[in-house]
């Protein structure tokens, strides 16, 4: 794997001045990011296939260990707060369970069986993205086999080239980051390559399916006082109006701002939903 390999590029890292160490580690962090481009077309069919599920009401899973796990945890927490996805629809299959988000449980990844148990929750509108460095990780393989044959599209992050990961999976994504500035650092340069292509691929899903409206973030779930105000925000850019105009479309809306958009243009909140239900929640429809 070359992940694991050992660059001849770093040998004797120790030894460099600190200045040196921070000029490698940078290099290969950039690197990493161009390293996405190439991805880039199997990222794009991996979302439109995963857009097509979830219309049809399928779930958004994510499947990993260690770093990668979460990494994926990270992208799935903030579906909810940008875009408004259902938590209800947004699982992770995180190995070593909870415990793993905050501290290491390494042996965990080598549970093939919990990764099929994890699968086997899933359905044929779901999604599944694996997401593993080395492509090998025991619970990630177990996850997507066992998503496949309950009919999910399966989705898999690797970094390593021929892997067993990107073999499986419907759609597969490599990410060719190369050896580690510390070899087999995985959380370096294969991290944040794994982080660049998650935000893409969630945030071109949920634009594709309506929760983006311009630039603007329409999905957001406005919690506490500054989301309040970029909500008002949004609704008097899109609908035209003042800030108190959108601050009282706001709240007759619940807080929703697509429907409060429309609100602030003149419908009710019932004719605001009816209206949204028949365009599949796209802002942009719903305004003509």
């Amino acid at each position: 794997m070359r992940t694991e390999a050992q660059s001849p590029r770093y040998r004797g890292l120790d030894a460099w001045p600190p200045r040196e160490v921070l000029e490698a580690l940078l290099e290969r962090q950039l690197a990493a990011v161009a390293a996405v481009r190439p991805a880039l077309p199997e990222i794009e069919a991996a979302a439109l296939a995963a857009k097509d599920r979830l219309l049809k009401g399928g779930r958004l899973a994510y499947a990993g260990a260690g770093t990668s796990g979460r990494l994926a945890l990270l992208d799935a927490v903030e579906l909810f707060p940008t875009f408004g996805w259902p938590r209800e629809r947004t699982l992770v299959f995180l190995a070593g369970g909870d415990r793993a988000a905050f501290e290491a449980v390494e042996e965990a990844e080598d549970d093939e069986a919990e990764g099929r148990r994890a699968g086997t929750q899933l359905g044929e509108n779901d999604v599944l993205l694996g997401v593993s460095a080395s492509g090998r990780t025991p619970f990630v393989l177990g996850a997507v086999k066992a998503a496949r044959e309950k009919g999910a599209l399966t989705l898999g992050i690797a970094n390593n080239p021929g892997s067993p990961l990107l073999a499986l999976a419907d759609h597969p994504i490599l990410l060719e980051t190369g050896p580690e500035v510390i070899a087999g650092s995985t959380r370096l340069a294969a991290g944040t390559a794994q982080k660049v292509a998650l935000n893409l691929f969630s945030t071109l899903v949920m634009t594709l399916l309506g929760r983006v409206y311009d630039n603007l973030m329409v999905g957001v779930v406005p919690t506490n006082e500054k989301l309040r105000q970029r909500a008002a925000g949004i609704v008097a850019g899109i609908a035209g109006v003042d800030e108190a105009t959108a601050a009282e479309a706001l709240s007759r809306a619940g807080y929703e701002v697509p429907v409060a958009v429309l609100v602030a243009r003149g419908l009710t909140p019932e004719e605001a939903r009816k209206r949204l239900a028949r365009t599949g929640g796209r802002l942009r429809e719903a305004m003509r």
